[in-house]
């Protein structure tokens, strides 16, 4: 058992379960990049996660390297207490926001404009 589960939830939506921590990552790392790569946009629901250590949020900024470097969109939801708490302390907790960005908002006009 890899200690993590990638749940697809269809349209670019995926639960996660299970321990993100140094000896889950690079599995959870590479199942990902087979299951997120068709998608434009990626919401991922971490509610699932029991065990977080700094190798998760890792795990969570590198998503959104990817995201931005491969123009997709990337929210997560729920994200863990733990990891929350070492991207506070480390100073990077806005960057897992960053990969909500490149999906511009609908602007609408006034008619006539």
């Amino acid at each position: 058992m890899s200690g993590f589960e990638f749940k697809d939830e269809g349209g670019g939506r995926f639960s996660i379960s299970g321990k993100l921590e140094f000896e889950t990552v690079s599995s959870a790392y590479k199942e990902s990049m087979v299951k997120f790569g068709p998608h434009s946009e990626l919401e991922l629901d971490l509610s699932g996660v029991t065990d977080a250590d700094s190798a998760g949020l890792a795990l969570l900024l590198e998503w959104v390297h990817w995201a931005k470097q491969s123009a997709r969109e990337i929210r997560f939801k729920n994200v863990p207490d733990q990891i929350q708490t070492i991207a506070s302390i480390s100073e990077v907790d806005g960057i897992l926001r960053a990969g909500e960005r490149w999906t511009a908002p609908v602007v609408t006009y006034p008619e006539g404009i």
